[in-house]
Protein backbone atom coordinates (compact mmCIF):
# COMPACT_ATOMS: atom_id res chain seq x y z
CA UNK A 1 0.00 0.00 0.00
CA UNK A 2 2.43 2.56 0.79
CA UNK A 3 4.50 1.69 -2.51
CA UNK A 4 0.80 1.95 -4.34
CA UNK A 5 0.63 5.34 -3.03
CA UNK A 6 3.95 6.67 -4.03
CA UNK A 7 2.91 5.14 -7.57
CA UNK A 8 -0.34 6.89 -7.78
CA UNK A 9 1.32 10.36 -7.15
CA UNK A 10 4.43 9.96 -9.35
CA UNK A 11 1.62 8.75 -12.06
CA UNK A 12 -0.05 12.58 -11.43
CA UNK A 13 3.22 14.20 -11.75
CA UNK A 14 3.58 12.46 -14.93
CA UNK A 15 0.24 13.30 -16.28
CA UNK A 16 0.89 17.26 -15.33
CA UNK A 17 4.05 17.06 -17.53
CA UNK A 18 2.88 15.87 -20.89
CA UNK A 19 2.85 18.11 -23.47
CA UNK A 20 -0.65 18.13 -23.64
CA UNK A 21 -0.88 19.72 -19.94
CA UNK A 22 2.18 21.30 -19.91
CA UNK A 23 1.36 21.94 -16.22
CA UNK A 24 4.84 21.00 -14.87
CA UNK A 25 6.41 22.17 -17.92
CA UNK A 26 10.81 22.26 -17.61
CA UNK A 27 10.65 25.94 -16.23
CA UNK A 28 7.85 24.83 -13.69
CA UNK A 29 10.18 22.18 -12.98
CA UNK A 30 13.00 24.42 -12.37
CA UNK A 31 10.96 27.02 -10.34
CA UNK A 32 9.41 23.96 -7.98
CA UNK A 33 12.95 22.46 -7.50
CA UNK A 34 14.10 25.28 -5.87
CA UNK A 35 10.91 25.82 -3.49
CA UNK A 36 11.63 22.25 -2.75
CA UNK A 37 15.49 23.05 -2.23
CA UNK A 38 15.05 26.55 -0.11
CA UNK A 39 12.25 25.78 1.54
CA UNK A 40 10.18 22.94 1.83
CA UNK A 41 12.70 20.00 2.28
CA UNK A 42 14.50 22.12 5.21
CA UNK A 43 11.19 22.71 6.84
CA UNK A 44 10.11 19.31 6.92
CA UNK A 45 13.29 17.85 8.05
CA UNK A 46 12.97 20.77 11.05
CA UNK A 47 9.62 20.35 12.00
CA UNK A 48 9.78 16.43 12.42
CA UNK A 49 13.12 16.35 13.80
CA UNK A 50 11.95 19.37 16.57
CA UNK A 51 9.09 16.53 17.77
CA UNK A 52 10.73 13.55 17.52
CA UNK A 53 14.05 13.27 18.74
CA UNK A 54 15.41 14.09 21.69
CA UNK A 55 18.66 13.29 23.42
CA UNK A 56 18.13 9.61 24.87
CA UNK A 57 16.52 8.81 21.10
CA UNK A 58 19.33 9.90 19.90
CA UNK A 59 21.92 8.06 21.79
CA UNK A 60 19.53 4.90 21.26
CA UNK A 61 19.88 5.52 17.61
CA UNK A 62 23.27 6.11 17.55
CA UNK A 63 24.15 3.27 14.89
CA UNK A 64 21.86 4.58 12.11
CA UNK A 65 24.15 7.35 10.87
CA UNK A 66 27.04 4.70 10.79
CA UNK A 67 24.32 2.23 9.22
CA UNK A 68 23.45 4.90 6.82
CA UNK A 69 27.53 5.15 6.13
CA UNK A 70 27.73 1.66 5.06
CA UNK A 71 25.16 2.14 2.73
CA UNK A 72 27.59 4.76 0.98
CA UNK A 73 30.60 3.11 1.24
CA UNK A 74 29.48 -0.41 0.15
CA UNK A 75 27.54 2.05 -3.03
CA UNK A 76 30.81 3.01 -3.90
CA UNK A 77 32.55 0.48 -4.20
CA UNK A 78 30.13 -1.68 -5.83
CA UNK A 79 29.51 0.89 -8.28
CA UNK A 80 33.45 1.44 -8.63
CA UNK A 81 33.26 -2.49 -9.67
CA UNK A 82 30.25 -1.44 -12.13
CA UNK A 83 32.57 1.29 -14.14
CA UNK A 84 35.40 -1.03 -14.54
CA UNK A 85 32.58 -4.20 -16.25
CA UNK A 86 30.64 -1.66 -18.03
CA UNK A 87 33.20 0.94 -18.64
CA UNK A 88 31.48 3.76 -17.81
CA UNK A 89 32.46 7.13 -20.13
CA UNK A 90 34.43 9.21 -17.66
CA UNK A 91 31.84 12.08 -17.97
CA UNK A 92 29.25 9.89 -16.06
CA UNK A 93 31.29 8.38 -13.12
CA UNK A 94 29.85 10.61 -10.94
CA UNK A 95 26.08 9.94 -11.88
CA UNK A 96 26.58 6.21 -11.74
CA UNK A 97 28.62 6.50 -8.15
CA UNK A 98 25.67 8.30 -7.02
CA UNK A 99 23.27 6.17 -8.00
CA UNK A 100 24.73 3.20 -6.57
CA UNK A 101 25.95 4.88 -2.77
CA UNK A 102 22.61 7.15 -2.29
CA UNK A 103 19.71 5.86 -1.25
CA UNK A 104 16.15 7.48 -0.78
CA UNK A 105 16.71 8.18 3.24
CA UNK A 106 14.02 10.93 2.99
CA UNK A 107 10.54 11.15 1.72
CA UNK A 108 10.58 7.18 1.58
CA UNK A 109 10.58 6.23 4.75
CA UNK A 110 8.07 9.26 5.83
CA UNK A 111 5.60 7.71 3.76
CA UNK A 112 6.36 3.69 4.16
CA UNK A 113 6.56 3.55 8.03
CA UNK A 114 3.71 5.37 9.02
CA UNK A 115 1.69 3.52 6.22
CA UNK A 116 3.19 0.00 7.61
CA UNK A 117 2.20 0.77 10.98
CA UNK A 118 -1.60 2.11 10.67
CA UNK A 119 -2.05 -0.96 8.50
CA UNK A 120 -4.65 -3.45 10.57
CA UNK A 121 -3.03 -6.02 12.25
CA UNK A 122 0.08 -4.25 12.11
CA UNK A 123 3.05 -6.54 13.15
CA UNK A 124 4.84 -3.71 14.77
CA UNK A 125 2.59 -3.40 17.95
CA UNK A 126 -0.31 -0.92 18.58
CA UNK A 127 -0.64 1.71 15.65
CA UNK A 128 0.44 5.14 17.81
CA UNK A 129 3.47 3.13 19.56
CA UNK A 130 4.63 1.90 16.10
CA UNK A 131 3.73 5.51 14.38
CA UNK A 132 5.85 7.68 17.09
CA UNK A 133 8.79 5.54 17.26
CA UNK A 134 9.05 5.19 13.30
CA UNK A 135 8.59 8.91 12.98
CA UNK A 136 11.91 9.12 15.08
CA UNK A 137 13.70 6.89 13.19
CA UNK A 138 12.20 7.78 9.81
CA UNK A 139 13.49 11.73 10.51
CA UNK A 140 16.78 10.96 11.69
CA UNK A 141 16.94 8.65 8.36
CA UNK A 142 16.07 12.31 6.60
CA UNK A 143 18.76 14.33 8.25
CA UNK A 144 21.36 11.95 8.17
CA UNK A 145 20.91 11.12 4.64
CA UNK A 146 21.09 15.06 3.70
CA UNK A 147 23.87 15.25 4.84
CA UNK A 148 25.63 12.45 3.59
CA UNK A 149 24.19 13.35 0.17
CA UNK A 150 24.98 16.81 -0.10
CA UNK A 151 28.70 15.93 1.29
CA UNK A 152 29.75 12.97 -0.77
CA UNK A 153 27.07 13.05 -3.88
CA UNK A 154 26.97 16.29 -4.23
CA UNK A 155 31.03 16.97 -4.34
CA UNK A 156 31.43 13.02 -6.43
CA UNK A 157 28.89 14.53 -9.26
CA UNK A 158 30.61 17.95 -9.15
CA UNK A 159 33.92 16.66 -9.44
CA UNK A 160 33.12 14.34 -11.86
CA UNK A 161 31.40 16.51 -13.94
CA UNK A 162 33.42 19.52 -14.10
CA UNK A 163 37.54 17.90 -13.98
CA UNK A 164 39.40 18.32 -17.05
CA UNK A 165 42.63 16.12 -17.76
CA UNK A 166 44.64 17.51 -20.91
CA UNK A 167 47.48 15.56 -21.43
CA UNK A 168 50.37 17.60 -22.97
CA UNK A 169 53.06 14.89 -23.98
CA UNK A 170 56.71 16.92 -24.97
CA UNK A 171 59.37 15.24 -25.32
CA UNK A 172 58.47 11.81 -24.17
CA UNK A 173 57.66 14.18 -20.28
CA UNK A 174 53.90 14.09 -19.92
CA UNK A 175 52.30 16.90 -17.43
CA UNK A 176 48.78 16.75 -15.97
CA UNK A 177 47.31 19.96 -16.19
CA UNK A 178 45.58 19.47 -13.24
CA UNK A 179 46.30 22.39 -10.68
CA UNK A 180 42.84 24.31 -10.19
CA UNK A 181 38.94 22.98 -10.22
CA UNK A 182 36.93 26.05 -9.89
CA UNK A 183 33.62 25.15 -10.04
CA UNK A 184 30.73 29.08 -9.25
CA UNK A 185 27.69 27.77 -7.93
CA UNK A 186 27.20 30.97 -6.08
CA UNK A 187 23.93 31.58 -8.49
CA UNK A 188 23.28 28.21 -7.87
CA UNK A 189 23.77 28.00 -11.99
CA UNK A 190 23.18 25.53 -14.69
CA UNK A 191 26.37 25.24 -16.39
CA UNK A 192 29.20 25.36 -13.86
CA UNK A 193 32.48 27.07 -14.90
CA UNK A 194 35.45 25.05 -14.74
CA UNK A 195 39.33 26.16 -15.38
CA UNK A 196 42.33 24.36 -15.63
CA UNK A 197 45.67 25.55 -15.41
CA UNK A 198 48.98 23.77 -15.82
CA UNK A 199 50.92 22.67 -13.34
CA UNK A 200 54.94 23.68 -13.51
CA UNK A 201 57.39 24.20 -10.88
CA UNK A 202 61.32 24.86 -10.92
CA UNK A 203 63.10 21.77 -10.93
CA UNK A 204 65.68 22.65 -8.01
CA UNK A 205 66.07 18.87 -6.86
CA UNK A 206 66.40 17.37 -10.33
CA UNK A 207 65.81 13.90 -9.24
CA UNK A 208 64.41 12.04 -12.16
CA UNK A 209 62.29 14.90 -13.55
CA UNK A 210 61.86 16.19 -17.44
CA UNK A 211 63.38 19.74 -18.02
CA UNK A 212 60.52 21.13 -20.51
CA UNK A 213 61.50 23.87 -22.70
CA UNK A 214 61.63 27.23 -21.08
CA UNK A 215 63.26 26.36 -17.95
CA UNK A 216 60.20 24.46 -16.66
CA UNK A 217 60.20 20.91 -15.00
CA UNK A 218 57.64 18.50 -14.52
CA UNK A 219 56.41 18.08 -11.09
CA UNK A 220 56.71 14.34 -9.71
CA UNK A 221 53.90 12.53 -9.75
CA UNK A 222 53.70 11.93 -5.79
CA UNK A 223 53.41 16.32 -5.67
CA UNK A 224 51.01 16.16 -8.20
CA UNK A 225 48.83 13.63 -6.72
CA UNK A 226 49.15 15.86 -3.16
CA UNK A 227 48.40 18.99 -5.14
CA UNK A 228 45.42 18.06 -6.58
CA UNK A 229 44.12 16.16 -3.57
CA UNK A 230 44.84 19.32 -1.75
CA UNK A 231 42.59 21.09 -4.52
CA UNK A 232 39.81 19.23 -4.46
CA UNK A 233 39.79 20.12 -0.58
CA UNK A 234 40.38 23.65 -1.29
CA UNK A 235 37.36 23.66 -3.40
CA UNK A 236 34.98 21.74 -1.47
CA UNK A 237 31.99 23.45 -1.52
CA UNK A 238 30.80 24.27 2.02
CA UNK A 239 27.73 25.76 0.56
CA UNK A 240 26.67 22.79 -0.84
CA UNK A 241 27.81 20.63 2.41
CA UNK A 242 25.57 22.96 4.78
CA UNK A 243 22.99 22.78 2.34
CA UNK A 244 19.25 24.50 3.54
CA UNK A 245 17.85 20.93 4.39
CA UNK A 246 21.21 20.21 5.99
CA UNK A 247 20.67 23.26 8.18
CA UNK A 248 17.24 22.09 8.35
CA UNK A 249 18.34 19.14 9.94
CA UNK A 250 20.71 20.44 12.13
CA UNK A 251 18.69 23.42 13.55
CA UNK A 252 15.48 20.02 14.26
CA UNK A 253 18.10 18.25 16.22
CA UNK A 254 19.33 20.87 18.11
CA UNK A 255 16.12 21.79 19.19
CA UNK A 256 14.99 18.71 19.97
CA UNK A 257 18.22 17.58 22.26
CA UNK A 258 18.10 20.54 24.43
CA UNK A 259 15.23 21.09 26.99
CA UNK A 260 14.40 24.95 27.25
CA UNK A 261 14.38 24.72 23.21
CA UNK A 262 12.40 22.45 22.72
CA UNK A 263 9.72 24.18 25.56
CA UNK A 264 10.13 27.19 23.73
CA UNK A 265 9.36 25.92 20.05
CA UNK A 266 7.03 22.20 21.11
CA UNK A 267 3.78 22.02 22.55
CA UNK A 268 0.72 23.33 23.03
CA UNK A 269 1.76 25.77 25.73
CA UNK A 270 5.31 26.86 23.87
CA UNK A 271 5.47 30.56 23.32
CA UNK A 272 7.00 30.41 19.70
CA UNK A 273 5.00 27.15 18.81
CA UNK A 274 3.48 29.38 15.66
CA UNK A 275 6.95 29.40 14.41
CA UNK A 276 7.20 25.28 14.57
CA UNK A 277 3.26 24.95 13.09
CA UNK A 278 4.53 27.15 10.17
CA UNK A 279 7.68 25.28 9.51
CA UNK A 280 5.02 22.56 10.09
CA UNK A 281 3.01 23.52 7.09
CA UNK A 282 5.17 24.01 5.12
CA UNK A 283 6.91 20.31 5.15
CA UNK A 284 3.76 18.44 5.03
CA UNK A 285 4.03 19.83 1.15
CA UNK A 286 7.57 18.58 0.46
CA UNK A 287 6.63 14.80 0.47
CA UNK A 288 4.10 15.11 -2.38
CA UNK A 289 5.77 17.75 -3.96
CA UNK A 290 9.23 15.86 -4.76
CA UNK A 291 6.69 12.77 -5.93
CA UNK A 292 5.02 14.94 -8.06
CA UNK A 293 8.90 16.45 -9.31
CA UNK A 294 9.92 13.03 -9.29
CA UNK A 295 7.04 11.35 -11.39
CA UNK A 296 7.49 14.77 -13.82
CA UNK A 297 11.53 14.10 -14.56
CA UNK A 298 11.10 10.28 -14.93
CA UNK A 299 9.36 11.57 -18.41
CA UNK A 300 12.57 12.95 -19.66
CA UNK A 301 13.82 9.01 -19.05
CA UNK A 302 11.72 8.21 -22.23
CA UNK A 303 14.19 9.73 -24.26
CA UNK A 304 16.44 8.38 -26.19
CA UNK A 305 20.28 8.46 -24.99
CA UNK A 306 23.44 7.07 -25.95
CA UNK A 307 23.37 5.30 -21.56
CA UNK A 308 24.38 1.75 -22.37
CA UNK A 309 22.08 -0.78 -20.61
CA UNK A 310 24.58 -2.24 -19.24
CA UNK A 311 24.42 0.24 -16.88
CA UNK A 312 21.30 0.89 -16.34
CA UNK A 313 20.79 -2.73 -15.29
CA UNK A 314 23.99 -2.78 -13.38
CA UNK A 315 22.59 -0.11 -11.17
CA UNK A 316 19.49 -1.89 -10.35
CA UNK A 317 21.72 -5.26 -9.91
CA UNK A 318 23.49 -2.76 -6.97
CA UNK A 319 20.79 -1.11 -5.65
CA UNK A 320 18.13 -4.01 -5.66
CA UNK A 321 20.41 -6.83 -5.13
CA UNK A 322 23.80 -6.69 -4.07
CA UNK A 323 23.53 -3.88 -1.07
CA UNK A 324 20.56 -5.40 0.59
CA UNK A 325 22.43 -8.54 0.77
CA UNK A 326 25.09 -6.77 2.13
CA UNK A 327 22.59 -5.27 4.43
CA UNK A 328 21.41 -8.23 6.03
CA UNK A 329 25.01 -9.28 6.80
CA UNK A 330 25.90 -6.21 8.36
CA UNK A 331 22.31 -6.02 10.66
CA UNK A 332 22.79 -9.46 11.32
CA UNK A 333 26.14 -9.19 12.68
CA UNK A 334 25.37 -5.53 14.57
CA UNK A 335 22.68 -7.91 16.48
CA UNK A 336 24.21 -10.72 17.09
CA UNK A 337 26.99 -8.58 18.90
CA UNK A 338 24.68 -6.51 21.02
CA UNK A 339 25.49 -3.22 19.12
CA UNK A 340 21.93 -2.48 18.10
CA UNK A 341 18.57 -3.10 20.78
CA UNK A 342 16.39 -5.92 20.03
CA UNK A 343 13.60 -3.74 18.48
CA UNK A 344 11.66 -5.25 15.27
CA UNK A 345 10.42 -1.73 13.67
CA UNK A 346 13.94 -0.09 14.27
CA UNK A 347 16.12 -3.14 12.58
CA UNK A 348 13.55 -3.30 9.96
CA UNK A 349 14.33 0.22 8.84
CA UNK A 350 17.95 -0.36 9.09
CA UNK A 351 17.51 -2.90 6.60
CA UNK A 352 15.09 -1.18 4.41
CA UNK A 353 18.06 1.88 3.87
CA UNK A 354 19.91 -0.81 2.13
CA UNK A 355 17.33 -1.56 -0.52
CA UNK A 356 15.91 2.17 -1.23
CA UNK A 357 16.04 3.59 -4.69
CA UNK A 358 18.41 6.31 -5.40
CA UNK A 359 17.73 9.60 -3.62
CA UNK A 360 15.72 11.70 -5.90
CA UNK A 361 18.26 14.96 -5.04
CA UNK A 362 20.32 12.98 -7.30
CA UNK A 363 18.11 15.02 -10.11
CA UNK A 364 18.51 18.04 -8.04
CA UNK A 365 22.25 17.85 -8.55
CA UNK A 366 22.45 17.14 -11.98
CA UNK A 367 20.35 19.58 -12.61
CA UNK A 368 22.50 22.25 -10.58
CA UNK A 369 25.52 20.97 -12.71
CA UNK A 370 23.75 20.99 -16.20
CA UNK A 371 25.46 17.42 -16.65
CA UNK A 372 23.91 14.13 -17.75
CA UNK A 373 20.43 15.14 -16.75
CA UNK A 374 18.55 12.71 -19.52
CA UNK A 375 20.84 9.91 -18.37
CA UNK A 376 19.59 10.62 -14.73
CA UNK A 377 16.46 10.49 -15.46
CA UNK A 378 16.34 6.99 -17.49
CA UNK A 379 18.26 5.74 -14.26
CA UNK A 380 15.16 7.31 -11.96
CA UNK A 381 12.35 5.88 -14.59
CA UNK A 382 14.46 2.24 -14.59
CA UNK A 383 15.02 2.04 -10.87
CA UNK A 384 11.85 3.31 -9.20
CA UNK A 385 9.50 0.97 -12.23
CA UNK A 386 11.40 -1.86 -10.69
CA UNK A 387 11.12 -0.06 -6.75
CA UNK A 388 7.34 -1.47 -7.16
CA UNK A 389 8.44 -4.82 -7.55
CA UNK A 390 11.54 -5.03 -5.41
CA UNK A 391 10.87 -3.02 -2.63
CA UNK A 392 7.41 -5.39 -1.80
CA UNK A 393 9.68 -7.96 -2.09
CA UNK A 394 12.19 -6.98 0.50
CA UNK A 395 9.90 -5.23 2.86
CA UNK A 396 7.93 -8.71 2.99
CA UNK A 397 11.76 -10.54 3.68
CA UNK A 398 12.58 -8.16 6.23
CA UNK A 399 9.55 -8.01 8.12
CA UNK A 400 9.61 -11.65 8.22
CA UNK A 401 13.29 -11.98 9.17
CA UNK A 402 12.97 -9.65 12.51
CA UNK A 403 9.64 -10.84 14.18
Amino acid sequence: MPILKLLIITAVGAFLALQRFNILSMSARKHLNAIIYFVLCPALACSILTKTITFRSLVMLWFMPLNILMTYIVGIALGWLLMKITKVPSDMHGLVLGCCAAGNQGNMFLVIVPAICKESGSLFGAVDVCNEKGMAYASLSLAIGNIYLWTFVYNIIRISSGRIFNVNKVDDCTVDPVSAIEIDLDNHSTGPMVTAEVVSETNDSGNNECTLPGGRAKVPEQKQVVKILRTIVEKLNLKAILSPATMGSIIGITIGIVPPFQKMFVGNNAPLRVVEDSASMLGAAAIPTLTLLLGANLLNGLKRSGMKLSIIVGIITVRYIALPIVGVAIVTAATHFGIIHHDPLYQFVLLLQFALPPAVSISTITQLFGANEAECSIVMLATYTCASFALTLWSTFFMWFVL
